[in-house]
């Protein structure tokens, strides 16, 4: 493994790393944040409303937040274990320019393009 390889692992490993301490954070407080609203008494309809607007917006943000972090965690996991880098679909290098980009890409562009397809299908009527 050349320097500049070495170099990247370790920004890639340091930007995992700052993103898996801002995920936990933000879910920490995402659930604390749920516990107080479920403490809070709001009385009419339009407070209702508005507290159930809130709080789908917040649990969709948090169910993102937590794939996520599975995603940080599994990219931080391959990195320990030699296999961080490589597309796992087809197994091919992915860029240093994406991981830069999204150090926790599992898919190389290619891939991610058919999985993302195949999501929208799926989710077509």
């Amino acid at each position: 493994m050349d320097i500049d390889t070495q170099n990247h692992l370790k920004v890639l490993r340091d930007l995992l790393e700052y993103r898996l301490h801002d995920l936990r954070s933000d879910i920490r407080s995402a659930e604390s944040a749920r516990r107080g609203a479920a403490l809070s008494g709001m009385s009419d309809c339009k407070d209702q409303a508005e507290r159930e607007q809130t709080s789908a917006l917040a649990e969709a943000e948090e169910q993102r937040d937590w794939g996520e972090l599975a995603r940080v965690e599994r990219a931080l996991s391959r990195l320990d274990h030699g296999g961080y880098g490589d597309c796992l679909e087809c197994g091919t290098p992915i860029p240093i320019k994406r991981l830069l980009a999204q150090p926790a890409a599992e898919l190389c562009v290619a891939c991610q393009q058919v999985q993302e397809h195949k999501n929208a299908v799926a989710r077509a009527p």
